[in-house]
């Protein structure tokens, strides 16, 4: 597993799991930041702030500190 936020422009996967607690967790619930959706690493910023993602056939744009927030599979990589 890995962190949303260490990955590069065209990576994929899926979430398994969303940390952090109160208004932030359920503000990346409210936008489909869910386990088990899927995912695909669009654009990156310079300073990796904001990264933009495509999940549930939109693009989301999240802050670094939230992305931090968000644990992923990525595919094709052994998972651990």
């Amino acid at each position: 597993m890995k962190k949303l936020v260490e990955l590069e422009v065209g990576s994929s996967g899926t979430i398994v799991k969303v940390s952090g607690e109160g208004k932030v967790r359920r503000r990346l619930f409210d936008m489909g930041v869910t386990p088990s959706a899927s995912f695909f690493v669009r654009k990156k910023a310079p300073l990796g702030d904001p990264i933009e993602i495509t999940i549930r056939g939109y693009e989301l744009t999240l802050r670094k500190e939230e992305a931090e927030l968000v644990m992923v599979n990525v595919e094709g990589e052994e998972n651990d």
